[in-house]
């Protein structure tokens, strides 16, 4: 299955046009989230993000996360791809998670794309890789750069070997996430769309759920398994 900004949204996490507000809402996507603009203004871009760690900080899994924690639980095979960067999915207790776009509570070396967990206080925004000296960055993916690709080959075997595949809240536009129901639909699987408004996959998917997936995902839990979320 997978998941968009919309089941994110839902737990009060602005989407990333979104938190594109107040002193941010002068920049472009390419400022605050490529290479480029970390290259020309790192200071801007880590506070961004920063700013935008907070607020994920701040949230809490909802009603639609803890329904496919439910539906892991129940089924015998079951692999969850997000578009989000939030890590509300593993809070909410879900395992078998596919993150494409990264984790935004992580952070890398931007040199040596290694992970770091720890680093001195400086003062340095951003703060200073222990290893080699280079600016540490959010482990996400930036416009312009590659997913990881054992990812998204993970991502686009499940979608060829499912039965059934949920997508939910995703506007299904973002490429290669997009393309992933496709995928499943080729290969003979039972495509649900979960969203409130009409996307490019609503024409071909077998089944239609119009509204938010904090409603709509509990109900199918306790239809299929009579299970109250």
């Amino acid at each position: 299955m997978l998941t968009g900004a919309g089941i994110s949204a839902e737990s009060g996490i602005p989407t990333f046009r979104a938190a594109q507000t107040g002193l941010y809402a002068q920049h472009s996507p390419q400022e605050l989230a490529s290479p480029e603009g970390f290259r020309k203004d790192p200071k801007l871009v880590w506070e961004w993000y920063a700013w935008r760690r907070s607020k994920v900080t701040a949230a809490n899994p909802n009603r639609g996360h803890l329904a496919l924690v439910a539906m892991e639980q129940r089924v015998p095979k079951f692999t969850l791809i997000t578009q989000n960067v939030d890590g509300l999915h593993r809070r909410a207790g879900s395992l078998n998670v596919l993150e494409l776009h990264g984790n935004i509570m992580n952070t890398k070396c931007s040199r040596e794309n290694t992970p770091v967990t720890g680093w001195q206080d400086t003062g340095s925004i951003p703060p200073i890789c222990p290893n080699c000296k280079a600016f540490l960055r959010p482990d996400v993916v930036w416009f312009g750069e590659s997913l990881p690709a054992d990812k998204l080959l993970a991502a686009l075997d499940a979608a060829s070997a499912c039965n059934v595949f949920l997508s939910v809240g995703t506007s299904t536009l973002v490429e290669p996430a997009a393309s992933l129901p496709f995928l499943a639909l080729r290969h003979g699987a039972v495509v649900i769309e979960v969203n409130p408004e009409q996307t490019p996959l609503s024409k071909q998917a077998a089944i239609i759920l119009s509204g938010e997936a904090g409603s709509i995902l509990p109900q199918l839990v306790n239809a299929v398994w009579g299970c109250v979320i």
